[in-house]
């Protein structure tokens, strides 16, 4: 049981990790000369990569970058209060009531960054065929997977004994 342990603390942190950057750095949506996070935009011009604001209009609503921005820091902060819960539920509470707390923060935040990702697919660069998505958009999707598999495996661990 305690490598099961161990190993489901060892995905949780991976999946923190791939929230973290997929939140932070800046590929969401690339071509040869940009390169969009979900908060700002690097051009390339004279081999040189110069910050920009992202760009405001029918592109780019307002409204929905800053859900998607919300959304995946939100991601960050559940998983993050997860991993806490976990290592404090290990010690504190009764068999068959361990884990279900860091399984719902992990699910809630399997919910946010998967919001986050389909919000961006749906409403962002649908017109653009020069582009393509980056290794933020593609880490939050496969961090979207970690966590679901995360906050399952806590649930199903709740009844098991440690």
């Amino acid at each position: 049981m305690l490598i099961l342990l161990a190993a489901i603390f060892v995905v949780h942190i991976i999946g923190i990790i791939l929230l973290l950057v997929a939140t932070i750095d800046n590929a969401w949506w690339m071509t040869d000369t940009i390169s969009t996070d979900v908060w700002a935009r690097w051009n390339l011009m004279n081999n040189v990569w110069n910050l920009t604001d992202i760009p405001t209009g029918s592109h780019y609503p307002q409204d929905y970058l800053q859900a998607v921005q919300a959304s995946s820091v939100l991601a960050c902060i559940f998983s993050i209060l997860g991993i806490f819960v976990f290592v404090a539920q290990l010690f504190t509470l009764e068999k068959g009531q361990r884990f279900t707390i860091s399984g719902v923060f992990q699910l809630l935040a399997c919910l946010c960054i998967m919001i986050a990702a389909s919000i961006y697919t749906d409403i962002f660069h649908k017109d653009e065929n020069d582009g393509w998505y980056g290794h933020c958009y593609i880490l939050a999707w496969i961090s979207f997977a970690l966590t679901f598999i995360s906050s399952v495996t806590y649930f199903v661990l709740r009844k098991k004994t440690a």
